[in-house]
């Protein structure tokens, strides 16, 4: 467990550094990121580069004593480099170039850009590979932030095209691919096809979804280049990229396959104010200054299943920021709360962003560990308490109690499936992540550890596997849950979509009908304030049907594979159903509802579970190695479940609002 910043010399007088690198050790930091939109400073025209400042930037942290993660600067292109080549501008939807100026200018297809991107990553590892105190590379920042990972660019359009010629060889096998019999819009030859925007009305399903696609492919191929570099010249040394929160434009399992370490950028606050739109406005005020307390915990699970177990915070939040629509200043306590929740769920490294907000450009409200007037702000004490408390847990216990252990519980997550929910929902709230964070929210209040895990993962040691948003069910995931020997639990709208984005053959839910005979016969989308009653066969009502629900008919079943109905709809729909050690949930229901149901399956599956939230909604756990941590998001305090004669060792027995507790368990 190490702490890190994030630091930009270039943007502080030289004579300030070394006071800057000897404070961020006396903190008791590790680790810096570096130059990750330093492009023009090191390169300030084409191919003549300008090393000086770099080379004295980081002599002058490592000789401090801290270890460098040297970020290549793709994100950022400089002037020069579009001034020669506009085709590196990505385009809007409605054909507006994306103009240079701030960051992220840049279309994934531009081969003008992709060359650039070698010069520069070749000549940053040739210089700096064999550096000893360069542990670690990022390539570029943030892929596809502020909207740049669909580009309507002429170079993405004859790359769409190759990339269609090549996956369906003509252009017959496509418009029958694509079902361009509906409304005759065959196409009549691969230049023929333009972008799935600006129609009339919306497109071809599957020529957006090839679409989005492709777009994925360009971003891991991209990245791909960048890391072939990075391996070549600079061996040895981890590479890793900095994915974002909440996030799904392109697949970051299948980009995870080229990384040493996955790392992500953790915002609490921004995500609840702004990115979870899934979120009501009561849960956004209740959770405005601590962050909701299963948002950051799935993306820390995510991205450590896409780390192979390796998992960085890259960027946490250390005070307001300066990109939601609002910017509250976190509950005193949960910098450090955040910090810990991190290496509960298995985080080798935090690294804060930043060392110092600056008072100056687009981010200068953003804060960061001290004021623009290198005063330590509120975060930066924080920081320096979790430093101490590191070397006091560390000094207590053994590197191996710290270990990260598989889950018992599997929650799978396909990005096509999330393309597949934006591209037709059917429902406006039924977009991208809310629903698997439900899911997932609802096995962490019963405090269970979780992994999230990919369609490709290995299932057969886990427990309880669940699959709350898996439109399709593809041919690797179908085999995967064949092998699996626990309880599996389907959400609704599960293997309703074939790859191409058509309805399922047969019905829905497609290939889980040999784990579920049933037959899903229609659809319902509920707008917010409709719902129904669920209820069970006693008439005893339960809880609501909300947002979505499938009608499900019963298939007649084999002998020993009957279908049980659990509870049902007010109007006698089906609203989950059981068979053998197959669960479908044919409805959305509410949370306390929810909740029971994956109590019920975890039971099922010899799973213990304990019901943190009656008194303190905010309360998790996490179990990392031999410790049992407790994180407490509020709004009370909360008593926590430690053992009779278990001591602490760190926080207290009743945790306050922004506290952390962990205690050692018995294997």
């Amino acid at each position: 467990m190490r702490l890190g910043v994030c630091y930009y010399p270039e943007q502080w007088p030289r004579e300030r550094w070394a006071e800057d690198a000897r404070a961020m050790r006396e903190m008791g930091l590790s680790t810096v990121r570096i130059a990750e939109f330093a492009w023009s400073r090191m390169e300030p025209s084409a191919g003549r580069f300008e090393w000086e400042w770099l080379d004295a930037a980081i002599d002058t942290l490592a000789s401090a004593g801290l270890q460098i993660v040297l970020g290549t600067p793709t994100a950022a292109p400089p002037q020069w480099l579009v001034d020669a080549h506009p085709d590196v501008l990505p385009v809007d939807a409605h054909g507006r170039i994306k103009a240079f100026g701030a960051r992220r200018h840049y279309c994934f297809s531009s081969p003008s850009m992709w060359a650039a991107s070698e010069r520069i990553v070749t000549a940053m590892a040739q210089r700096y590979g064999q550096h000893p105190a360069v542990v670690a590379w990022q390539t570029d920042n943030e892929y596809g932030c502020h909207d740049t990972t669909l580009s309507y660019s002429p170079a993405a359009l004859s790359a769409f095209r190759r990339w269609l010629a090549e996956r369906y060889g003509s252009i017959e096998a496509m418009n029958e691919a694509w079902g361009t019999a509906f409304w005759g819009v065959q196409f009549l030859s691969f230049e023929h096809v333009g972008f799935p925007v600006g129609q009339p009305t919306s497109a071809l399903p599957t020529h957006a979804m090839d679409f989005r696609r492709f777009t994925s492919d360009q971003v891991v191929r991209y990245n791909r280049m960048q890391v072939g570099l990075l391996r070549r010249h600079a061996p040895g040394r981890p590479v890793l990229h900095n994915f974002m929160g909440l996030f799904g434009e392109f697949d970051q399992h299948e980009m995870g396959q080229d990384l040493d370490i996955a790392a992500w950028d953790s915002y609490p606050l921004g995500h609840v104010d702004t990115a979870a739109t899934f979120l009501s406005e009561t849960e956004r005020q209740q959770w405005a200054r601590t962050g909701h307390p299963d948002i950051s915990a799935f993306h820390h699970d995510l991205y450590r299943g896409i780390g192979h177990g390796r998992l960085w915070v890259m960027e946490q939040q250390a005070g307001p920021v300066n990109w939601a629509d609002w910017n509250a200043l976190p509950l005193p306590g949960m910098v450090r709360a955040w910090t810990w929740e991190a290496f509960a769920h298995g985080a080798e490294l935090v690294s804060y962003f930043r060392w110092r907000q600056l008072p100056y450009g687009q981010e200068q409200m953003h804060s960061g560990l001290h004021r623009p007037d290198g005063v330590r702000d509120v975060g930066g004490e924080e920081a320096a308490q979790v430093a101490k408390e590191i070397d006091q847990l560390t000094a207590a216990l053994s590197a191996t109690m710290l270990d990260t252990a598989r889950a018992d519980v599997a929650l799978v997550l396909d990005y096509p499936s999330l393309w597949m929910a934006q591209i037709q929902p059917q429902g406006k709230d039924m977009v991208g992540f809310g629903v698997a964070i439900r899911y997932y929210s609802a096995l962490r209040r019963l405090g269970l550890n979780v992994d999230v895990v990919s369609p490709d993962a290995d299932l057969s040691a886990y427990a309880l596997v669940v699959l709350p948003q898996s439109l399709h069910v593809c041919d690797r995931l179908t085999e995967r849950l064949q092998d699996c020997r626990g309880v599996i639990v389907a959400g609704p709208r599960a293997g309703s979509k074939t790859a191409g984005l058509a309805i399922a053959t047969p019905l829905p839910p497609g290939p889980l009908r040999s784990h579920l005979p049933v037959r899903v016969r229609a659809v319902e989308s509920m707008r917010p304030g409709r719902a129904y009653a669920v209820r069970t066969d006693a008439g005893v009502t339960v809880g609501h049907s909300l947002q979505w629900r499938d009608l499900i008919d019963l298939d007649p079943t084999p002998q020993g594979q009957e279908v049980q109905v659990l509870e049902r709809c007010e109007d006698g729909w089906p609203a989950r159903v059981t068979s053998g050690r197959t669960d479908l949930h044919a409805t959305l229901v509410n949370d306390d509802l929810l909740q029971q149901w994956m109590q019920d399956a975890a039971h099922r599956a010899g799973l213990q579970t304990m019901a943190l939230c009656a008194h303190a909604p905010g309360l998790r756990l996490r179990r990392r190695g031999a410790l049992q941590f407790a994180t407490n998001h509020g709004p009370g305090a909360a008593k926590l479940p430690v053992p009779a004669g278990v001591p602490l060792v760190l926080g207290s027995a009743t945790l306050p609002p922004g506290g952390v507790a962990a205690w050692v368990v018995s294997p």
